[in-house]
Formats: C-alpha cells, sequence, structure tokens
C-alpha cells in the first residue's frame, strides 16, 4: 500500500468534500500540519467543521481557512490569539463547540479505539453539560461525552517511515496522536522520512496502522509569543 505522497496536494488529493469534519493536531503553533491547512485553502474546500484545541493565528494555521470562509463550525478548548476567530463568533457567522481541554483529547482518542462515548466529570454543573445525559457512579454525577469520528485526520510529525510509524518531538507530540486516530483517513505531514527498520521500535509514538497518506516538507519554525530579557547596558 503506497503511503508516501509527493506533496500535501497530492495527498489529499480525492480525500476532500465540502461540510466534512476534519481533526487536526497542533497546540498553539506548535505542531500543527501547516502544509496541509494550506493545500486545503487551495482546494477551496467550504463549510469544514474542524476538531481541533484552537484556531492557530490569523495568518497561520486554521486560522488561513477562517480568512477565507472555509470554516462552519469549530470543536476547540481555547480560542485566543486569533482575531478572526473572536470577530466570527461573536458575529455568528461561526459555529462554536466548546469543549475542556482533557475531553476533547478524550473524545478522539476514544473514537480512535472505537469507543463511542464516555462519561466525565469535567464540566458537570456547567453550560458544557446542558443537553447531555448525566449518571451517577458511586454518588458522584457524570455527563456522558460523544467520540469524536472525523473524516480526515491531518497531523504533523517529526519522522516517519514509508509504513506510517510517526515519531513527534518534544511537546509537538500534544494533540497529533488522538487527532490522527480518529479519522476515517489520516494525512500525515512529516519533517523526514526514514528508510524501514530505522525507527526504534520503543521510540515510536503512533503506530502505521493509524496513517494512510503521508508528505515530506519543508516546516516554518514560529514562536507564537516571544519573550526576551532586555540587553543590560555595559
Amino acid at each position: 500500500m503506497k503511503k508516501v505522497y509527493g506533496s500535501a496536494q497530492e495527498a489529499l488529493d480525492g480525500v476532500l468534500f465540502d461540510g466534512m469534519l476534519v481533526a487536526a493536531g497542533g497546540f498553539g503553533l506548535c505542531g500543527i500540519p501547516e502544509l496541509l491547512l494550506q493545500a486545503i485553502k487551495e482546494a477551496g474546500t467550504k463549510d469544514l467543521t474542524f476538531a481541533s484545541n484552537n484556531a492557530g493565528v490569523d495568518d497561520f494555521g486554521i486560522g488561513i481557512l477562517l480568512q477565507t470562509k472555509q470554516v462552519k463550525k469549530m470543536i476547540s478548548s481555547y480560542v485566543g490569539e486569533n482575531a478572526e476567530f473572536m470577530r466570527q463568533y461573536l458575529s455568528g457567522e461561526l459555529e462554536l463547540e466548546f469543549n475542556p481541554q482533557g475531553t476533547l483529547a478524550e473524545r478522539m482518542r476514544a473514537a480512535g479505539c472505537g469507543i463511542p462515548g464516555f462519561y466525565t466529570k469535567t464540566g458537570v454543573g456547567t453550560q458544557i453539560a446542558e443537553g447531555k445525559e448525566h449518571k451517577e457512579f458511586n454518588g458522584e454525577t457524570y455527563i456522558l461525552e460523544e467520540g469524536i469520528f472525523a473524516d480526515l485526520s491531518i497531523v504533523k510529525a517529526w519522522k516517519a517511515d514509508d509504513t506510517g510509524n510517526l515519531v513527534f518531538r518534544k511537546t509537538a507530540r500534544n494533540f497529533n496522536p488522538p487527532a490522527a486516530m480518529c479519522g476515517k483517513i489520516c494525512v500525515a505531514e512529516v519533517e523526514e522520512i526514514v528508510p524501514r527498520g530505522e525507527l526504534d521500535p520503543d521510540m515510536i509514538h503512533l503506530p502505521g496502522i493509524y496513517v494512510h497518506r503521508i508528505v515530506q516538507g519543508e516546516h516554518e519554525k514560529r514562536i507564537e509569543q516571544r519573550t526576551v530579557r532586555k540587553r543590560e547596558e555595559a
């Protein structure tokens, strides 16, 4: 089964359709599948629902798809650092389903394991719990959360082999593994593709069984909030 493609556009060929649900890895600007997001923008696919921790910033990450009005709904836990996200939400142009961060990660992971739903205490007694089933376990109240079964997963990894085994670099792992698990098709962009057998099996973070297509590319190393000390006078 061929998994390695020559470009992000090729890797998404025949996969995209209007109105689809996309699970995207990344946290802030760390571990964002930027090449695949750019390819989605160029394809013009619209009415998209994205399950992602956030929407990047105005000109990077999912933010570039907000600019072109290709996103209909966000399933997210954090909406800061993106003025266009805030503007569209407050004006009613963009639907938003808030999720506690751990709940969002578990909704993705659960779907990847074939689990349609799970109970959690997080959100009980808040707006998050409205309209959801409540159940008691050992005298404590829990709410039912459903797994996120996405049409497409897009993620970014550090290294891969041609079978799709992925290794993420430090905190860039973040939401990428659970996002990769929950899609009917998973496309991964990576910094390097190494020969089969070169990856230490004990160091593989996501097995290739979850990954259907891979593309290698050059990535921009952005810093979301640059903090430096003032230079001391000599």
